[in-house]
Order: structure tokens, then C-alpha cells, then sequence
């Protein structure tokens, strides 16, 4: 009898009233917290956690990189890694295409720890191996020259005039529209975002969802890689895009 007398204020109460109004605030953790003991004791645990997990070093960077169009030294790097990392798949691709929007803080000069990495990589997009025809391909760097550019890896010469394709060559060579080519990108940008379409028409796709595959994982692994060799980490502007 309890229980269907709940059942049926629930039910009344619903009835009544609806939801008119959703709002919704960030609270910016600032000095202003901290000073305040309390609150301080209410984050301690969590800060103990967190500072574990994110203040690890994994890696040395030559200097401060950050992400701008056309091209960048933190987009270039992140290109080359995703190619670096294809290894893992036992992928050897041609071409990596990161996204400049999916890289969100700076590298700071010399120690980066495993937080810097979620910074720059915050979202769960996991690597991808996508096949282009060289007819395709063309179509895929007209929709980039669209977006004024973005990550490409090394070896490719992109130039972009009024947001159309002036040139584009791989390795020195102009791209052979009879010749298959194999993309690695993010799961983001394979299934067609950020106006990259042509890449959801791709052949022999390749989805892997390993801890390996994940962005900010993988990004680490380089760096721990490179670490391990004593290698300060550095990239350079090269040309990779030009705007005219």
C-alpha cells in the first residue's frame, strides 16, 4: 500500500510541475578558492589524484609550440606522430591530416608532463587508417585549402590561394590519380568533420580502439620514446602549407 501511495505522488507531483529553465556556470578554482582553508581541505584528495596522474614528465620540447593556420610546429608534430605511430598497426601512410581545431594548449618549452599532453589532446579521438584514391585525394585538398589548412605530415607541399588549391605534391611528386594512397588521421575528421567529407569515402578503413589508439596516449608514447633516446623533441614551419 506504501509504495503505490509513492507511486502515485510521484505521478502527481510530475504532473504539476515541468522543468522551464536549465542554466549552467563554471567555477573558476582561482587564488580566491584556494586562500580559503575549507576549500582547500575539500580539494585535497582530488588535487593529490589528479597531480599523480598529470605532473609526470614524459618528454623534452626545443621550444613553446602552439597550433596557427596554415601551419604550424605543434600541427606538423602531430601530424608526423600519427604517422609514427602507424607503425603500431603495421600501417606506413603516406600522408597524416590533424586537425587544428582538435588541438587545444600549447607545448611549453622543455619538460612536458602527461597533463601538457591532455591539454593539447583533451578529446577521445582514437587514430585512423583510411585508403584514397589519387581522384580523391585532390578532392580532399580542395576541401582542406577550404579550412586555409590544418596538421599535414611531412613530405607534402600544399599551396593555397583564395582558399582554392594552387599546387599540391607528395614527396616531390604530383599526386597520381591512378595510384591508392593511405591517410592517417582522427576518427574525428574520418567521419567527416570539420567539412573533410571525402574522407568518409574512403576504402580499407581501419578503426582501432586500443589504449595504443587513443590520441593523448600515443602522443605520449612518442614523447616517452624519444625521452628514452635523450631526444629534446622540435619541429619547424617548412613549407608544408603556403597561403598566397
Amino acid at each position: 500500500m506504501a509504495v503505490v501511495f509513492l507511486t502515485t505522488a510521484i505521478s502527481a507531483f510530475a504532473q504539476k510541475y515541468h522543468v522551464a529553465n536549465v542554466t549552467r556556470e563554471r567555477i573558476l578554482i582561482d587564488s580566491t578558492f584556494v586562500a580559503d582553508a575549507r576549500g582547500m581541505e575539500v580539494l585535497a584528495p582530488y588535487k593529490h589524484v589528479v597531480d599523480s596522474i598529470m605532473s609526470p614528465v614524459v618528454g623534452k620540447v626545443a621550444k613553446y609550440m602552439a597550433a596557427h593556420n596554415p601551419e604550424s610546429e605543434l600541427s606538423n608534430l602531430l601530424a608526423d606522430i600519427m604517422v609514427w605511430q602507424g607503425r603500431r598497426y603495421g600501417e606506413n601512410p603516406d600522408l597524416g591530416i590533424y586537425n587544428m581545431g582538435g588541438i587545444r594548449a600549447a607545448l611549453p618549452a622543455g619538460d612536458v608532463t602527461f597533463g601538457d599532453v591532455n591539454d593539447v589532446a583533451p578529446f577521445e579521438n582514437y587514430i585512423s587508417f583510411i585508403s584514397l584514391t589519387g581522384t580523391q585525394m585532390n578532392i580532399l585538398f580542395d576541401q582542406i585549402a577550404k579550412s586555409n589548412g590544418c596538421g599535414l605530415s611531412k613530405g607534402i607541399t600544399l599551396v593555397i590561394k583564395d582558399r582554392k588549391v594552387e599546387s599540391v605534391t607528395l614527396n616531390g611528386e604530383p599526386i597520381d590519380p591512378n595510384r591508392v594512397y593511405r591517410i592517417v588521421t582522427l576518427d574525428y575528421l574520418a567521419m567527416g568533420n570539420d567539412g573533410f567529407l571525402e574522407l568518409t569515402k574512403g576504402s580499407d578503413m581501419k578503426f582501432p580502439k586500443d589504449e595504443h589508439a587513443r590520441t593523448r596516449e600515443f602522443i605520449v608514447e612518442y614523447f616517452l620514446e624519444k625521452s628514452k633516446a635523450g631526444e629534446i623533441i622540435d619541429a619547424e614551419i617548412e613549407g608544408r602549407l603556403v597561403l598566397k
